[in-house]
Order: C-alpha cells, then structure tokens, then sequence
C-alpha cells in the first residue's frame, strides 16, 4: 500500500483483536495492514506503546512479532461515479472483481480498489471561471453515471479555495485530475473521485424539516404510519415475522431516487434473494432495473464479525455522498441487532466491562450516533437531499424490552412492530396496529391533505378509532362471545375486519396489490369509512346488521385492492355509489 510505514508488532492476538506493541507513531481510528499478508485493520484504542486493533478479516495463521502497516489515514471509502450497481463487502470492498481473482472464495489480505480505475467516464464541467472561490461541497460538473442517475462531482468537503482550472468536457478516469484548487495548503488537483472517513458525518449547510413522506406503496405503513423523507423508523419482529421481506418491498417501491441496502449478518440466502431479484425487478419510474439506483452492502453472518460493525457505517456514508447531490436516499439496514452484537463480541474480546445483557456500555450511543446521520440537509451548493434510515432489529424470541429494540426506541420517531400472530396468521406486512407509531404526522400531514384531499387526517384518524374500539370489544367477545353484542357494536368488528383483509393486508406477489399509489389508498379508505358511516346510520334507523352483510356489493369492495388498478380510481368511485345505492334501497323497504 502507498505510503505504508511500519508502526508496530503484533504481541496477542485474540480472533479479530489485535494486541500491539512497539507503537510509535500511530493514530486513533487510523488504517492498518498487520502482518506479511497485510490483513485490514484499524486502531481502535491508543495507550502508551501498546494499541488495540479491530481486524476485519480472518486472522488464523497471524503470529506474535509480525510487522503492523500504518497507512497514515482512516478507515475511508472512495466516493465517485461507478458506486451504483456495484455490490461491496463491510469495508467496501467490489466483491464480484474479488470473484474473478479468488475462486469464488474471498482471500485474505486482497487489496481492490473500490472504484474501477481503467473505466473513463464523460465529465461534463460547469461554467466556472478561475479564480472563483470554491467551498467544500460546490459541484465541479456532472457524469451520466446510469441511465436516470446524473452523478454531480464534488469538491471534498476538506477543500476550499480558489479555482485555477478546470478541463474540458471530455471522457476521464477516477484518477485522472479534473480541476486545480489554491487553498492554504497549496495547489491541490481534484478527481472525479475523494475519500471520506466513515465513521465521520459529511458535513451540510443545515437541517431542514422533514415535510414530505417517503411513499412506500405500502397502505399499512403509508396510511397508518407514514415516514417522512429524512426520517429513522425501526422494524423489530422476531424470526419469520417478515422484516427482511418488509425492507425488501420498501426497496423495490419506495421513491426514493437512491437505495443503500446493508446486508449486515444476516443469511447468506436472504442476501442471495436481494442479489438475484433486484436486477429482474423493473422500476416503475424509470423502466429499466432496479439495480440502476440500489447500492448493495453484502456482510452476511459467516463473514468477519468486526468487518459486520463497520458495515453500516460505509453504507451511511456512501448515501450521504448522494445526498449531497441532491437526492433521496433510504438506508436499509437488515439488521442492527447482528451489528450490536458484533459490538458486543469485540468489547468482550477486548474486556471492556459489560452492559445489560453483555452489550457494551457505549451502545446507546453508537445506535444514536447511526441514526443521527439521518436527515433532510440543505447543502453547500443549495442543494436539498435526505438519507432515510430504516433499520430492522432482531430482539430473541421477539422480546421488544430487550437492550437493542429500547434503545433503538428512543432515537428513532416510527416504530413498526411486526406481529407474531399476523405473521401465523398470513397477514402481511404482519405490522402491529396497536404498537406502531409514527411521530411525523404532524409535519407530514399538510403534503397528504394537499396530494389526498383535505379529509385525510380526519379519515386516518377515524380508522385508527375504530380499530381501538374494535380491541376493546374483541376482549368482551372472548367472555361472552359476539351474539350477546349489539348490532351496533357487532358492525364495528365488521368493518374492521374489512380494513384488514381489503386494506391493510397486501400481497407482494400480485401484480395490483404489490404497490397501492397515493390516490388508491385515499381512494380505498374512503369506500370502507363510507361503509362504516353510511351502515352505523342505517343499523340506528333499524336495519338489522345481517341485512347489511347480505349486499353482493361487500365483496367487490373486499376484492378491490387485487381487481382496481391504481390508475383506474373511477372503478373506486363506482363501487361508492352502488353501496350508498344498496344502502338505500335497503332502507326504502325496512325503514
């Protein structure tokens, strides 16, 4: 490695903690190569002569007195065009050209560059004249990186200075210089290309409020319990409740114009399932594949438990980089639960004093720190980008009081609690109605009334009534049984039972269902609350609830989500009027 100078000799080693000694001019968090194979590490803790050192590869066969490599910077990913479509490792590492020279297998102390240095890309410069002052974060020009990404080239946000010049347009590799900057120190050359430490967030004018939802084409989650662009959501659910296949439909729909997705020590199969669909799957906006806009972090559990820790982090600071472009970013992380308990195993390794449970004390803090990187950020440049954070958490057994989902609890403002029951019961997303909760419907809410109509807070709140009460009287159901209700009270478990099975409930595999547009779920909702305030009117003018049940309109309305498309809402419109129609009919004849 360029510029690697010897700083110390390996003394214990204990899995992937390393124990140096001889320690001479070393920095914290800095990156290192430990012995002749040159395995990856970095320095985790600095005492005296002595350094602990985190590896994130395989350290059989490493032996007390072996040389340790300085390299004189952090742990850093490279950031520049070619990242989309590509699939990296924990530390960022291109795993399909590791592929092509290792036989399927990963070999230790391989050293790829993140970004390909043969390809040229087409840079085109802005109208920049010398001598202009340049800030960190100002946009140098643009490449075509896919078909519907323009990558904007950045100046590092460690550079200011005064422009000297920029080249023509013209096609360039990553390492080729594109433009000159004066700053204090010095004449500096910048690429299409720059590093950036991922344990540091990229730095940003100032934070804005988060105002618009994420759209997922989810009801449950865009109804209930919307997200807004810029906002942290936590997904616990036990094993098999769906949390990887609930991330997996927030990927493929969502509009978000940029997915990171974090394979963090999770099965090799489920990263398998991402790896084979993605690039069969057609974005809807676009046309073309899905993996055109998807970077992949593929750190799956049979992979270094220390390289899982770092995971995250590179997959937070690659979607900052897009955010500084000015786009929209959603961050899956699947899931943090396998990343604390990496951060468990490297303290136990290292014999720092356990927590709860054996977690680390610091854990609270790393969880914050991860999810602070979240955001809606206005940049240098006035641009105006967000990085969403969706993180799965896996408590054992599904024990939500568990250390991970409490904490996690306490720094996100959306919580999805997967169900265990739903989930038995073929009910997905198995998303909790009585858990959940979403914190940014209030700033949220102002986009909904204007793009759904000015009903919708009334409507969403109204449902979310019903299925309280219906929780209530599901408990007098189970003492006494439903004939000893009255109509009136039966009728709300009706209609409730109607919003899960026509609403809430939705099947990934069914071309209509998959994705419900925003004006398909205003739509839907209001059919079934036309159901409930037009039925309870009709039960208190003395229709019997089992005349009710008998209109054949009920099951088209049950049907609707699979048999209305979402451009075709004038169907939506139709099943209303045939239902206030039979409603009057009805009442004509018995009232």
């Amino acid at each position: 490695m360029k510029g690697e100078r010897i700083i110390g000799q390996v003394r214990r080693v204990n899995g992937p903690v390393i124990i140096a000694h001889g320690i001479t001019d070393a920095l914290m968090l800095e990156l290192v190569r430990v012995g002749e194979v040159r395995l990856v590490g970095e320095v985790i803790k600095l005492e005296g002569q002595n350094a602990v050192i985190q590896v994130y590869e395989d350290t059989t066969g490493l032996t007390p007195g072996e040389n340790i490599y300085g390299s004189g910077m952090p742990l850093s990913v490279e950031l520049g065009p070619g990242l989309i479509g590509t699939i990296y490792d924990g530390i960022q590492r291109p795993l399909e050209e590791i592929r092509e020279i290792s036989n399927q297998f990963i070999e230790r102390g391989v050293v790829l560059p993140a970004l390909n240095r043969e390809r040229k890309w087409h840079f085109v410069p802005l109208a920049l004249e010398s001598g202009s002052y340049l800030d960190g974060g100002a946009v140098l020009g643009t490449v075509q990186e896919t078909e519907g990404i323009i990558h904007k080239i950045l100046v590092p946000p460690f550079v200011t200075g005064k422009l000297i010049s920029i080249e023509p347009e013209g096609d360039y590799t990553v390492t080729e210089a594109v433009a000159v900057v004066e700053s204090e120190a010095g004449r500096q050359d910048l690429f299409l290309m720059h590093k950036w430490p991922i344990r540091k967030p990229r730095p940003a004018v100032r934070r804005l409020l988060p105002t618009t939802p994420l759209i997922t084409g989810q009801r449950v989650i865009d109804t209930l319990f919307p997200i807004a662009k810029g906002g942290t959501v936590a997904i616990p659910g036990g094993f098999g409740t769906g949390k990887t296949m609930t991330q997996h439909a927030i990927a493929k729909w969502c509009d978000a114009e940029i997915i990171v997705y974090i394979g963090c020590g999770e099965r090799g199969n489920e990263m398998t399932d991402v790896l084979t669909e993605f690039p069969k799957l057609i974005d809807p906006r676009t046309g073309r594949s899905l993996m055109e806009r998807t970077l992949l972090i593929a750190n799956t559990s049979n992979m270094p438990v220390s390289a899982r820790e770092a995971s995250i982090y590179t997959g937070v600071s690659l979607a900052e980089y897009y955010r500084d472009q000015g786009y929209h970013v959603a961050v899956m992380a699947d899931s943090t639960s396998r990343w604390a308990e990496a951060l468990r195993e490297l303290s136990g390794r290292m014999e720092e004093m356990p927590a709860e449970e054996g977690f680390p004390a610091y854990l609270p803090t790393r969880i914050a720190e991860f999810y602070e990187r979240a955001g809606f950020m206005e940049g240098v440049a006035g641009s105006k980008g967000s990085v969403t954070i969706i993180g799965a958490v896996s408590p054992p057994g599904g024990d939500f009081s568990e250390p991970v989902t409490q904490h996690t609890k306490r720094f996100v403002r959306c919580f999805w609690g997967l169900d265990r029951q739903l989930a038995n019961a073929r009910h997905y997303p198995a998303i909790s109605w009585l858990e959940s909760y979403s914190e940014y419907l209030d700033s949220i809410t102002p986009w909904w009334e204007e793009m759904g109509g000015a009903n919708w807070a009334t409507n969403r709140a109204q449902i979310m009534e019903l299925l309280q009460k219906e929780v209530r009287l599901q408990q007098v159901v189970k003492l006494v049984g439903p004939d000893a209700l009255p109509d009136s009270q039966r009728f709300i478990l009706e209609v409730c039972n109607m919003f899960k099975n026509a609403f809430l409930q939705q099947n990934a595999f069914d071309k209509i269902d998959r994705y419900s547009t925003v004006e398909k779920q205003v739509k839907m909702l209001e059919v079934i609350l036309t159901y409930w305030q037009r039925g309870a009117d009709a039960i208190r003018r003395g229709i019997t609830l089992v005349k009710l049940k008998r209109m054949k309109v009920l099951q088209d309305i049950v049907k609707m989500k699979f048999t209305v498309d979402n451009d075709d809402l004038g169907a939506l419109d139709k099943l209303i009027l045939r239902l206030e129609r039979s409603i009057d009919q009805m009442e004509s004849i018995y009232v």
